[in-house]
């Protein structure tokens, strides 16, 4: 067994004292049975005080089935390494540049094919929905992991209030675009803005989640403030962040990255090990914080769960 010395340990794996300190007093009162205040930072400025209470201490109570027990991976390094490319196309640069981002007020336009079309403000939104936590292995592209616990709720309760009509056959998710807030939108470094989409079955699955804080905490700009789609079985870029507008279409919609490379990006995009991308393999991945690559699963380890969506169809050519 490999046994890592303090000189051995990236700055990244050690808790700060404050967030260590605050946990430890979160703890006690969860043992005392008091209240919960992990998720009150956020729910606080949205709900009233009982409310908060009850939610917080819901929230806290048990974590979501559909959690995995994995080591959540360090608070510093979700909020500090990100692709978030409206901020810059450098992993450091979201948590430089995001800060300026005005998160309120804030609204969600839904149309297309459903019976009630609607722009919703954020805070409504956080209003109408019982929130849980949901620890996921949430991949990227290019080979490294993370394991990030958000708070957020199933993006198919959202769905459904809104009475999809039959023939939606797809969700169509738009992140906001202002250039003076978002720097990155200056270049041409993508098809601004940002487009991602599901089909309406893998939307309507419990998995699915529409993700407004992490750790307990209201969640970073730089992470996708203040709300973003989260589809832990395919790879990160399609867990779109900062949505400004969902949209339920008949026909599969044209997404950012599919559109940019259509043969490295494509619209399922669901992980797999057997399909490389052009430029590199997709078989082994690195955790943040771990030094060894460890081999990447099919649909990131939740195909027991959503492998009967992809039923009778080619996984490589359907990529």
């Amino acid at each position: 067994m490999l046994i890592k010395k303090p000189a051995d340990i990236p700055s990244s794996e050690i808790t700060p004292k404050s967030r260590y300190m605050n946990r430890r007093r979160f703890m006690a009162a969860v043992a005392a049975g008091g209240t919960v205040l992990a998720a009150g930072r956020f729910l606080g400025r949205l709900v009233s005080p009982q409310e908060t209470v009850s939610a917080a201490a819901k929230l806290n109570a048990a974590r979501s089935p559909l959690s995995t027990t994995e080591k959540p991976t360090p608070y510093n390094d979700i909020t500090n390494y990100n692709n978030f490319y409206e901020f810059g196309t450098d992993k450091y640069d979201p948590a430089r540049l995001a800060q300026s981002l005005q998160v309120k007020p804030w609204t969600v336009e839904v149309s297309g094919l459903v019976q009630k079309p609607q722009t919703l403000d954020i805070d409504s939104i956080l209003k109408s929905f019982p929130l849980e936590e949901r620890i996921y292995r949430h991949r990227c592209v290019e080979g490294w992991s993370m394991v990030i616990p958000w708070v957020g709720f199933p993006l198919t309760a959202f769905l459904k209030r809104l009475n999809p009509l039959g023939s939606a056959r797809y969700v169509q998710f738009t992140t906001r675009y202002d250039p003076k807030q978002m720097p990155g939108q200056r270049y041409g470094v993508l098809d601004w803005p940002y487009v991602e989409g599901l089909r309406i079955d893998e939307a309507m699955h419990p998995l699915a989640l529409l993700a407004v804080g992490l750790y307990g905490e209201e969640l970073p700009k730089q992470d996708g403030a203040p709300i973003r789609l989260v589809v832990p079985w395919k790879y990160g870029f399609k867990s779109i962040k900062s949505i400004v507008k969902i949209k339920l279409v008949e026909k599969e919609p044209v997404t950012t990255w599919s559109a940019a490379a259509p043969s490295e990006y494509g619209f399922y995009s669901n992980v797999n090990p057997d399909v490389d991308h052009p430029r590199w393999s997709q078989k082994t991945e690195r955790r943040i914080g771990e030094f060894y690559k460890r081999p990447t699963l099919l649909f990131n380890g939740y195909g027991d769960q959503v492998a009967g969506l992809y039923t009778g169809m080619d996984l490589r050519k359907n990529f």
